[in-house]
Formats: C-alpha cells, structure tokens, sequence
C-alpha cells in the first residue's frame, strides 16, 4: 500500500519520523523507525533518515503494507477478562509482549490483540510489557482512548502489582523495600545493574514460604524500570531461580509470574485481576534445592 504527501506549511520543518507517523498512524514509532532502517519511506524518492527534516513541498512517500501486520501466525491466550475497552491475560512464560527487531514477525500479545480488535501496529493496545521469561497478569487496550486511560494510570503509579518469586536461599529480612538506583549495564548493553548513576527504583518484598533451601516471595514494584525485580533481587545476592541471565540457578523457565493487577477501568471501576501460579512454581519451590 503505498502513501504519499506533500509537505505544506505546517509539516515544514518536523523530523521524518514525525510527519511518517503521521502519515501511517495506525503504526508505533519503533515500527515507523524500522521502514525507515529498511528502506521503505523516502523523502523525494531517495531513502528517508529519521532525523532528517522535511522542508515545504518535499515528498514524502512509503509503500508500507499494512497487511504484513496480518501475516503473522494467529495465536491464543487465556483471557482473564474482556470488556469494550479492556482485555486482560494470563501471559505464559515464552510470550512476547509485542515484537520488536529480529522479533517483528513473532506471534506475540500484541498481535493477539490486532486478531481480537481492528487496531494496527507492532505494539497494538500494549499498555506496559511483562519480559518474554515472565508470566501472570497483562492488561490491553482495545481502543485507543482506553489505551491512554490505562497508561495514565500507570506513569502516575496508581497501580498496584503484585507478582511471586522463587529464589534459593533465604533473605536476611522478611519484609522489606529494596531501594536501589538501576542503570544499564554498559557491559552487557542487553541487562541491567544496580548503580548510582541509575533511575530511582523501588520494591517492596514480603517472604511468604520458606521451603528447604528455597523461598517464596511476594514482590510489589513501586516504580516500573526494566527488569527491575530480577536486578534488585540479584543485588541482595539471591536471584529468581531461573534467572540465568542475572546469575540465578538453573531452571525450566524464570520463576517470576505477575499474580495480580489493581487498576481502574475506563468505566470508572476498580478492579484487582489474578492469574494461579503456573505449576512449575510448586514443583520447584517445593524441592529442597
């Protein structure tokens, strides 16, 4: 399907990127980012840079299909709860929240959401992300106004996740906040680490069951930095099982799982929603290490 404009008064002047979103509004900005990477906008017929400026008169064109979006292998996942504006799921570890690089044709949340709803894009009604290795609770928007009415709630902290944790040993507090500054790790590009250079972030903890060598734990993240429970978990040197990439022991899969989610709805009710612990975690968790 190929778009094309021509720049007037009021684009004059903006990024690429800026007018290319405009012209494909369906699609996310990281997707707009990749048809510039891969060639597939141009500004007067010659491949377009995301930083570049458009002046009045340019042309602006890309033969994006939006169909591409639909080749994608159909996927299914268990649905907690389905409204007009909301969808709420039960994540199985392995699942992408939505694709992204090497990964953008992967069946993924988000495009669970575009087979349920006639949204586009690669990120398509994602409100916050639950890592691949992670599973439990993720609430999707169905339309584009319940997707800033949830978000908002979010970027302001009003709500409350809970998620269960598996590590192996046994902490030296039982309930406590981890209040540790996180920062990418310019080491390993793809992790992060506990440093001061870092963004704020909290959690608070509460051990629940002391198993053998193992303990289960109960984990509220108070701010949302990425991978931010494995980092802080990893800081007080006991890592979720699973966790190879933070140094936890070896696992079927990451015992990290998003138990419930607090939130407002966009018709103004508040509800906590749950998802059961996945039947690894009994089998692990009750082992004695």
């Amino acid at each position: 399907m190929t778009k094309k404009i021509i720049v007037d008064n009021s684009d004059a002047g903006k990024r690429v990127d800026v007018v290319a979103g405009e012209l494909l509004p369906s699609l996310s900005r990281s997707y707009i980012h990749r048809l510039l990477e891969d060639g597939h906008i141009t500004l007067n017929g010659v491949t377009a840079k995301a930083g570049g400026k458009v002046r009045q008169g340019d042309k602006l064109q890309t033969d994006f299909n939006e169909n591409q979006l639909e080749q994608i292998e159909p996927i299914e996942l268990p649905i907690l709860y389905e409204d007009d504006d909301v969808l709420v799921i039960n994540k199985p570890a392995g699942v992408i929240s939505h694709s992204r690089g090497k990964y953008w044709n992967e069946p993924s949340v988000a495009s669970f959401v575009r087979q349920k709803t006639s949204q586009l894009g690669d990120r398509a009604g994602i409100v916050h992300r639950l890592d691949r290795a992670t599973s439990g609770v993720m609430i999707c928007a169905k339309n584009a106004a319940a997707l800033v009415w949830l978000q908002k709630q979010f970027s302001q902290r009003k709500v409350v996740k809970t998620y269960i944790a598996v590590i192996h040993g046994k902490l030296k507090e039982a309930e406590a906040v981890i209040d540790v500054p996180i920062e990418r790790n310019p080491k390993a590009p793809a992790t992060f680490r506990a440093g001061s250079n870092g963004k704020p972030a909290q959690t608070r903890y509460r051990v629940l069951k002391i198993i053998g060598d193992n303990s289960i734990i109960e984990l509220q993240p108070l701010t949302g930095r990425t991978h931010q429970l494995r980092v802080h978990l990893l800081y007080l040197g006991h890592p979720i099982i699973g966790d190879t990439l933070y140094g936890g022991l070896a696992a079927p899969r990451l015992l990290l799982h998003a138990a419930s989610l607090t939130i407002m709805l966009p018709n103004k009710e508040k509800r906590t929603f749950t998802a059961p612990l996945p039947p690894e975690f009994n089998k692990i968790s009750s082992s004695d290490g």
